[in-house]
C-alpha cells in the first residue's frame, strides 16, 4: 500500500506544485480512503505539503514574487490557527466528520468557479482575516494548507494576477503546514517515529513530484479539467466519509 500512496503521491505533488499549491487536500482525500489511522493523517498531509511547497516559494522568492507585506492579513490569524488547531485532539468520529466536511468545501471549490467581486474589495482585510482564521485551524485539523481555499477568494478579490496569487497560496500553505506541524508533533509527543512507515516512502515522492511540477510546469491535462478531475475525486471521497458518519 505504501507503494501505491507514494505513486499517487508523486502525480499529485507534481500537477499541485506547477500552479503553487501543496496537494493537502488529496493527500487527506487518499490517506483517509486508504484507512490510514485518523491521527497520522494531518501530520504526513502537512508534512507532503511541506515538501512540495518549499519548493514552491523558493521559485517565487528567486522570482522576487512573494507578496509578504500584502498578506500579511491572512496569515495575521492563520498561523496561530494552524497551531491551534494542530493541538487539538479529537475523537475518530469527529475527525471523520471534520474531515468530510473540509474536503466537501475544497471539492466545492474546486467545482463551482466564484465570480470576480468589485476591485475595491481587494483593499478590505476583513475577507483575508476571516479566511486566514478559519483554513489556518483546518490546516492543524486534518492536514489541509488551506492554499485550495485562499486562491479562489484572491481570485474573487481581484488581490493581484495568477502568479502574484500562486506564490502567496504558497507561502500561506507552508507557513500554516509547519505551524499545524508544530502544534501536532508537541501535542503527540513525537508523532513522527509512528508515522515514519509513510513518511520514508512518501516524502521522497512528493519530493520529486514537487520538483518536476516546479521545474518543468508538467501539465498533463488543460488546468480546468486537472481542477474539474481533482474535485471529483475529493468529493467521492468526502460522500464516503458521509456515508461512514451516518451508516
Amino acid at each position: 500500500m505504501p507503494i501505491l500512496f507514494a505513486a499517487l503521491f508523486l502525480v499529485t505533488a507534481t500537477i499541485y506544485a506547477s500552479v503553487g499549491f501543496g496537494g493537502g487536500s488529496t493527500y487527506t482525500a487518499l490517506l483517509a480512503v486508504g484507512e490510514v489511522d485518523y491521527r497520522l493523517i494531518p501530520l504526513i498531509s502537512l508534512s507532503c505539503n511541506i515538501a512540495v511547497v518549499a519548493g514552491s516559494c523558493l521559485r517565487y522568492g528567486r522570482a522576487a514574487l512573494l507578496p509578504v507585506k500584502r498578506l500579511l492579513p491572512a496569515l495575521v490569524l492563520s498561523i496561530p490557527f494552524a497551531w491551534l488547531g494542530g493541538r487539538m485532539s479529537l475523537s475518530e468520529e469527529s475527525f471523520t466528520v471534520v474531515l468530510a466536511i473540509a474536503l466537501l468545501g475544497s471539492a466545492l471549490v474546486l467545482l463551482i468557479r466564484p465570480p470576480q467581486l468589485d476591485a475595491g474589495m481587494a483593499r478590505h482585510r476583513w475577507p483575508l482575516l476571516l479566511a486566514g482564521g478559519s483554513t489556518g485551524l483546518l490546516a492543524g485539523l486534518v492536514g489541509i494548507g488551506g492554499g485550495i481555499f485562499l486562491a479562489p477568494l484572491l481570485y474573487m478579490m481581484r488581490w493581484g494576477g495568477e502568479r502574484e496569487i500562486a506564490a502567496a497560496s504558497s507561502l500561506f500553505i507552508l507557513l500554516n503546514s509547519i505551524a499545524g506541524m508544530v502544534g501536532q508533533v508537541s501535542k503527540t509527543g513525537g508523532g513522527i517515529a509512528d508515522s515514519s512507515s509513510y513518511l520514508v516512502v512518501l516524502l521522497p515522492a512528493v519530493i520529486v513530484g514537487g520538483w518536476l511540477g516546479n521545474r518543468l510546469g508538467i501539465q498533463l491535462l488543460p488546468p480546468a479539467r486537472i481542477r474539474q478531475l481533482t474535485g471529483i475525486l475529493i468529493l467521492v471521497v468526502a460522500v464516503r466519509l458521509m456515508v461512514r458518519i451516518f451508516a
